[in-house]
């Protein structure tokens, strides 16, 4: 559970530091929180200082009136935290739309980064799920939808973004944000945030990225298929691609160990 908290543009952010040694800064995707990082970090911290957070209308972490979460407001963010945490030159990690902020931050925001992995990455297009679309093309419909039915919807798409089901209290752990009315609310204001418009410039400017970048997916990913990760490595000058077998979108849930594994290796390297 992160138990601290900063203010930045647009609202507060709720963030943890674990371990000692070089920076990792561990950035999640959605529908989730840090909690996608909870069987990751503890061998990640054993050599390393981790930092992870909560994206602005995410988790704990939340926005002001009138201000909608986006991969634009996200990359911002992350800009600012890693000022005021006066990090150098951290190795930045990113999940789905975690891994836009970090390249938004890294390749609009200048912030220097060490090195680069990028997981089940939200970055080419199309990257918002079908799902996602109909939901923006009816959000009248959703918002005034029975909470009851909602969260059945919700649930169900959340079963999709593993490989390995979910247990009961994971469940939970990922669907507890979204609870009630107001969490109804809170997982719209996420979705009417996407926008593809926000990685364009993004995508533009891949060829740009210098830093060590380890490009790490899994296998059965059902909202982006595996083949986006070579594409996404071939738009990266000297990226390494790794494909876990038995892993969906959520790749740090269905697969920690080998998560931790393939991220401490890169870390080694770089």
């Amino acid at each position: 559970m992160l138990q601290t908290q900063e203010k930045v543009t647009g609202g507060t952010v709720a963030y943890e530091r674990v371990g000692d040694g070089p920076a990792v800064v561990l950035t999640h995707g959605t529908p989730s929180s840090s909690v996608l990082w909870r069987d990751v970090v503890p061998a990640l911290a054993t050599d390393h200082t981790v930092y992870l957070w909560d994206l602005p209308g995410y988790g704990r972490s939340t926005t002001a009136a009138g201000v909608r979460p986006s991969v634009a407001l996200h990359a911002r963010v992350l800009a600012e935290l890693l000022d005021a945490w006066d990090l150098r030159d951290p190795v930045l990690v990113g999940h789905d739309i975690g891994a836009a902020a970090v390249l938004r931050a890294h390749l609009r925001h200048r912030v220097p980064a060490r090195a680069l992995a990028l997981l089940d990455a939200a970055v080419l297009p199309p990257w918002t799920t079908p799902v996602a679309q109909h939901i923006q093309a009816h959000l009248d419909v959703y918002r005034t939808m029975p909470e009851h039915v909602f969260h059945e919807l919700i649930r169900a798409h959340l079963a999709t973004a593993t490989h390995r089901p979910l247990d009961a209290s994971t469940e939970r752990a990922y669907l507890e944000p979204y609870a009630g009315e107001a969490g109804q609310q809170r997982y719209l204001d996420q979705v009417e945030g996407f926008d593809e418009a926000d990685t364009r410039d993004v995508v533009a400017a891949l060829g740009e990225v210098a830093a060590p970048t380890l490009v790490l997916w899994g296998e059965h990913d059902r909202w982006l298929p595996a083949d986006s990760a070579d594409r996404l490595a071939a738009a990266i000058p000297g990226s390494r691609r790794v494909v876990v077998p038995e892993a969906g979108h959520f790749l740090p849930e269905d697969d920690p160990a080998t998560t931790a594994a393939e991220l401490g290796r890169f870390l080694r390297g770089v």
